[in-house]
């Protein structure tokens, strides 16, 4: 598996603009457009691929952090060019990923209502199955300040395999007696539903520095650990801030990330980097 992991990044390689930006044994990040990359890539070469794509929600906004008043816009990269054009654009990328996936390689896509009803469409549109949409309900969400609809407490996922015909990977056994502390929603030794309760990332997660879309490593470590195998390839096309990557660490994957900031790569890596210590220090434990 190892050296099917050396082969794609050789393939990547090939097109002198997509160096990596940082490479270990078992992980690289690239510095460059998600669709640059995916271009240079073998076809069906990968296991599962994890995407959190722009919600496209930086529209002068306000949200509360921190029980204080504060803007939604998160950057040039959120911001919506309108339904045609973000329908355009997750499509694009959506066909990328799908040429890149092994037969029964599986989707995870996360989103708000802004997005992920138009993820859903143009996956059944790229004849992807869809398996599960999940639930993942935040029980520290900050309140609503308009006080004029429902605080939104909740983001989707959904998950699909690319070929409906095809094996994928499910880790049963261990989503139903496994051991998940932080949620209360998850009844012992009973079948995992689809919704998860598990809260934002603390301050501790961020300790390196955060990014402003940042996933909790309880959920990136879940979803891992329940649809891939040990040793499997896991591609991020949104890297962020590197939570997939970390997570991928903790369960022994292979990792391959993609993120058009040089900060977020730069912060991946040293998330990386603190994750690695601890581990030869022998602390944390990311999954029992």
């Amino acid at each position: 598996m190892g050296n099917h992991f050396d082969e794609i990044i050789t393939a990547v390689s090939k097109n002198k603009k997509t160096g990596p930006f940082y490479r270990s044994e078992k992980a690289v990040i690239y510095n460059n457009d998600c669709l640059e990359v995916l271009s240079g890539m073998p076809e069906n070469s990968i296991d599962m691929i994890f995407a959190d794509p722009p919600y496209m929600l930086s529209n002068n906004g306000f949200t509360c952090k921190n029980g204080k008043m504060a803007p939604v816009n998160k950057g040039s990269w959120d911001k919506s060019g309108g339904f045609e054009n973000d329908t355009m654009f997750h499509d694009e990328w959506i066909r990328a990923c799908r040429r890149v996936l092994k037969p029964g390689g599986t989707i995870w896509i996360s989103g708000t209502y802004h997005s992920i009803y138009q993820c859903g469409y143009l996956l059944q549109k790229n004849n992807f199955h869809i398996l599960n949409d999940i639930a993942w309900f935040k029980p520290n969400a900050p309140p609503n300040l308009s006080c004029r609809f429902f605080t939104a407490s909740h983001e989707t996922l959904i998950w699909a395999k690319k070929d409906k015909k095809a094996k994928h990977v499910f880790n049963y056994e261990l989503m139903k007696d496994g051991s998940f502390p932080e949620d209360k929603l998850k009844k012992e030794k009973s079948q995992m539903r689809s919704v998860w309760s598990i809260p934002s990332p603390a301050k501790a997660e961020k300790k390196e520095g955060k990014h402003p879309a940042q996933k909790p490593l309880a959920l990136l470590t879940r979803i891992i650990y329940a649809s891939t195998a040990e040793n499997g390839i896991v591609l991020d096309p949104f890297n962020g801030g590197g939570t997939t990557g970390l997570a991928c660490a903790g369960a022994g994957r292979f990792y391959i990330g993609m993120e058009t900031d040089p900060s977020y790569c730069a912060l991946t890596v040293k998330r990386l980097s603190s994750r690695a210590e601890q581990a030869d220090a022998g602390v944390g434990c990311f999954f029992p």
